[in-house]
């Protein structure tokens, strides 16, 4: 059988060319049940009216619809200013959590031996006077050797 002038029509149909009266003549070939292996992927194409033409809504459509327009109404939730506040004292307090937990740190941190401490300010800071002891390069290892502690070895071989 020659499909020449099926193939025609589904040329002009893809250029949209095609007038009502020759779609409806592909719709009726495409509801033969022998078409050609090659034209059969067009076959869903013209035949989906048919098959949503068949589909109907069902029985229950109006009562769902309705349910979902007919939504219980739902009432805002009346704030306090206790409430309004609430984040704020959140806020305020994880404050007042983390600068007294840094103070425990940092006292906590400030506790340790601090015998191997040399402050060498104060013996600096009042020699500033000699001019001679402030411009020294080594004037801070200077102060440093004299004001750590002397070991006491020395004594201890004395006795």
């Amino acid at each position: 059988m020659d499909y020449k002038y099926i193939e025609q029509l589904l040329e002009r149909y893809w250029n949209c060319e095609t007038s009502v009266e020759e779609e409806q003549i592909l719709r009726i070939f495409f509801q033969q049940k022998e078409i050609p292996a090659y034209l059969r992927r067009y076959r869903s194409l013209f035949t989906y009216q048919e098959a949503a033409g068949e589909m109907k809504l069902g029985e229950d459509f109006d009562q769902r619809v309705l349910a979902e327009i007919e939504r219980p109404v739902v009432k805002a939730k009346r704030l306090t200013l206790y409430t309004r506040f609430m984040p704020l004292f959140k806020a305020a307090a994880m404050m007042i959590l983390l600068f007294t937990l840094g103070g425990v740190v940092k006292h906590a941190a400030g506790d340790g031996d601090t015998s191997g401490i040399v402050y060498v300010y104060d013996q600096y800071e009042n020699r500033q006077g000699d001019p001679q002891v402030a411009y020294e390069g080594d004037s801070l290892r200077t102060l440093m050797k004299e004001t750590s502690p002397k070991p006491r070895l020395e004594e201890n071989n004395n006795r």
